[in-house]
């Protein structure tokens, strides 16, 4: 099935690249509202349109990258050298009319520092399957609209897969956040506020006992200001690599601040999360993360080079004495991390290369890096190339 999926998807890419007008499908200059991009890759201005008819326009698009890593620090189960097609995704979406859609399917991988790398045929099964994302949205007015669905998480400051960040892997941060939920989502804008409110399954459980709500308020066209939370409402015992027990019964807040001057992006942010002590989940004491980044990139559109760098710090609260959860590298345990990552595209391509370093302290021996889980730091150099059609 995944072989099928990609023969699609590159055969998708190389008839964009090619493509030539006729009475089914056109080149068009459309802005595509999904997924989202952070920068500072750009998503291709020419999606393939495809003219419906009662339906509507519906646009086409997608992703390819592969992935090239060497590491030390191992993790067990990790390689100190590895080579992945990262990414092989089409996008199809209606982003105009009353009656909206989404759809995200292929395979992918979700590179993040500090933990191991799953390849994308594994990531793919072990996380969200081959339609990662997927909703249908009823947009009545500019200012109103609902979506129902596989939706992309409201928290965090790191969009789920790689081609969307600034940075290759995800952050320190963003381990602790979720990626995707299976909910309802309403939106509503007036002026610079917009709102959004989200009944869903947390971190993918099935359990549908989760709300988030988010506001956003626009203070110019250049700066922005984001205050996002969520929390479980009861208990789930739910436990897999896409639903962590732990944080999928937290509650987690975000202040999120974003600063576009000149040639230069600038977003810190700051967030806390909370787990309960409960004894459905084994915790006996209550333990918290406080975490902060700041993330700065240059970009030069003309040349196409930007600078993207990441730099953030989380603590967390508790001791395994006292039978706190472990939220990180050991119940009380901390990490900062580095991460600098050059990036060039040119049209449709890119390449990118990546340098990261994770430093921790307070371990439990057996929870950080290394065979034996007693290394305290962690350095990846990573290559990506890819195509966005």
């Amino acid at each position: 099935m995944m072989k099928k999926i990609l023969v699609v998807i590159i055969t998708l890419a190389i008839k964009q690249l090619v493509f030539s007008q006729d009475t089914s499908a056109v080149k068009i200059q459309v802005p595509v509202l999904m997924p989202g991009m952070a920068g500072p890759l750009l998503p291709n201005p020419e999606p393939q349109v495809f003219k419906t008819g009662i339906i509507g326009d519906v646009y086409v698009s997608g992703a390819i990258s592969s992935f090239f890593q060497m590491q030390n620090g191992i993790l067990p189960g990790d390689k100190k050298y590895q080579a992945d097609i990262c990414n092989s995704q089409v996008f199809i979406q209606k982003p105009e009319g009353i009656l909206q859609f989404f759809i995200q399917v292929g395979s992918y991988s979700i590179p993040a520092v500090g933990i191991p790398y799953f390849r994308a045929v594994k990531a793919t099964d072990i996380f969200y399957g081959i339609l990662p994302q997927g909703y249908l949205k009823i947009a009545p007015s500019k200012n109103f609209s609902v979506l129902a669905g596989k939706l992309p998480t409201m928290i965090g400051a790191e969009y789920t897969f790689s081609f969307e960040n600034m940075n290759i892997q995800r952050g320190l941060l963003w381990n602790q956040e979720n990626a995707v939920n299976r909910g309802l989502q309403l939106n509503y804008s007036k002026g610079p506020l917009t709102l959004a409110l989200s009944g869903n399954d947390g971190y993918y459980s099935k359990k549908y006992n989760w709300l988030w709500g988010s506001a956003t308020y626009a203070i110019n066209t250049n700066n922005t200001i984001a205050l996002i939370g969520g929390g479980n409402t009861g208990t789930t015992t739910v436990s897999t690599l896409a639903t962590p027990l732990y944080q999928n019964n937290q509650q987690i807040y975000n202040l999120i601040y974003t600063c576009n001057t000149g040639h230069f992006t600038i977003l810190p942010y700051a967030q806390y999360s909370t787990v309960p002590h409960n004894t459905k989940l084994g915790t006996a004491q209550r333990a918290s993360s406080y975490s902060g980044a700041i993330f700065v990139k240059y970009g030069a559109p003309a040349s196409g080079f930007s600078l993207p760098l990441r730099l953030e710090y989380i603590h967390t609260t508790g001791t395994t004495a006292m039978g706190a959860p472990n939220l990180l590298y050991g119940a009380g345990s901390n990490a900062w991390s580095v991460t600098l990552t050059p990036t060039y595209q040119h049209k449709r391509f890119f390449g990118r290369t990546e340098f990261s370093y994770v430093q921790t302290n307070n371990i439990t021996p057996g929870f950080a890096f290394g065979a034996a889980g007693d290394n305290k730091m962690q350095t990846r150099l990573i290559l990506e190339i890819g195509m966005l059609f």
